[in-house]
């Protein structure tokens, strides 16, 4: 493998990995966000420029902060102003080696991540604006990725983040975390921004790759340190039990030659049995909890739908009945067509397909334009219903709407399964 790919490699894992840590910690110190996020983009094309000439650092983390570090000198330092902030980041390198101090950060490090989602979740942001900048800034996609799972173009999501950013500086927002009322107020549009980010992860909306591990994995991440945080919501249990235990059929989901594998031919040898344990851990503790009289939501309901997959070892022991009864819970609880539409897959499997068919044909028409999931669902009913013809046309219609390959390379390969199933 050529140097400058595998140092164009090594930059960009730095960045995944480290992106949302530097700009939190960054906010942190200049109390800035977008000054935070220019100052991480100015340490990005310092490593592009050096990198490839200098040879990778054998810390990356420590070398991107403290080059941000030294931008953010150099910036206080053109301005003539904020002294202290000055101080402050100068103090914060070790000026024997240049590099900073990270044993002395560890307790701001693990929070900044979690402070900046809270700081992107402010009520003077609308909810597109939150997940957008939380995406942007904490997900670490790019524009045009954040623009493509919101159906919209890169310059209007450009345009977006950038109103958000400037939203939060005038209102003088702080990067606390907040407390008490604040805290509760803000935390469903939190935990709903580090679902996004896993399903981004889980699912890609766009691209060549089924999933990006990443983000799925900084979703669980942090919604272990929202767990953490908030110990006595039911929902923060349940949001960490629905992550780790959906993350725990990654290796199964995909096979060798990439191609996206469904959950009932899954090899559940594969499972992560680490994540399941941790799963069934956290929503041990949500049960817990909800048998003190605390209220459970949609993270709770949804995890105990994946704990009844989790605990199946083949896919004829899944108890679909259990599932579709919380199914028909869970949308009274958070109706809305998604519900549904998995709500129609657990009807189907539990009863017969015609009753899958039956919740589907009750969605709106217009419920969600532009969706492939809908059709795929229908695609999925109707095989098992014998209706292989029409099952193919729903197949191909579904497999026209993704925007992702490999889903549209398996929508498509059961199109084709249907066409030979058709009688001749």
């Amino acid at each position: 493998m050529p140097a400058e790919t595998t140092t164009a490699d090594a930059i960009t894992a730095a960045w995944r990995a480290e992106s949302a840590r530097l700009v939190g910690a960054l906010t942190r110190m200049t109390r800035d966000v977008e000054l935070a996020e220019d100052l991480a983009q100015d340490a990005l094309v310092a490593a592009l420029e050096q990198w490839p000439a200098a040879g990778v650092p054998s810390n990356p983390a420590a070398w991107l902060m403290t080059t941000a570090k030294r931008r953010g000198i150099d910036h206080f330092r053109r301005a003539d102003t904020l002294r202290k902030k000055t101080d402050v980041l100068r103090h914060d390198l070790r000026e024997e080696d240049g590099m900073p101090d990270l044993d002395s950060q560890v307790d701001f490090i693990e929070d900044d991540v979690l402070r900046l989602i809270f700081l992107s979740c402010h009520p003077n942001l609308t909810p597109e604006s939150r997940a957008a900048l939380t995406l942007r800034l904490v997900g670490g996609l790019t524009t045009a990725e954040i623009a493509r799972g919101f159906l919209t173009s890169e310059s209007t999501m450009g345009q977006r983040v950038s109103r958000a950013k400037k939203s939060l500086a005038e209102a003088k927002a702080e990067f606390e975390l907040p407390v008490g009322e604040e805290r509760l107020r803000r935390l469903d549009d939190v935990m709903a921004v580090i679902y996004l980010i896993f399903n981004e992860g889980y699912t890609a909306t766009a691209g060549n790759d089924w999933m990006r591990p990443e983000l799925t994995n900084e979703a669980i991440r942090l919604a272990r340190m929202l767990a953490e945080l908030m110990p006595e919501v039911t929902e923060t249990h349940g949001l960490q039990a629905l992550l780790e235990l959906q993350a725990s059929r990654t290796a199964a989901r995909t096979g060798a030659d990439g191609r996206a594998i469904l959950l009932e031919d899954q090899d559940r040898a594969l499972w992560d049995q680490l994540l399941i344990r941790r799963g069934l851990a956290a929503l041990e503790r949500a049960e817990l909890l909800a048998a003190r009289g605390a209220a459970v939501g949609k993270y709770y309901l949804q995890a105990a739908i994946a704990s009844r997959h989790a605990r199946a070892q083949t896919p004829e022991e899944t108890d679909w009945r259990a599932i579709a009864i919380l199914y028909d819970v869970l949308a009274q609880a958070a109706p809305g067509p998604i519900v549904e539409i998995n709500r129609a897959v657990a009807h189907g499997r539990a009863f017969d397909p015609g009753a899958g068919l039956a919740v589907l044909e009750e969605l709106p028409a217009d419920a969600l334009p532009g969706s492939h999931l809908v059709p795929s669902v229908r695609g999925d009913l109707l095989s098992r219903a014998g209706r292989h013809a029409e099952a193919a046309e729903a197949f191909q219609a579904a497999a026209a709407l993704t925007r992702n390959t490999s889903e549209q390379e398996l929508l498509l390969a059961r199109a084709a399964a249907s066409v030979r199933a058709i009688p001749t």
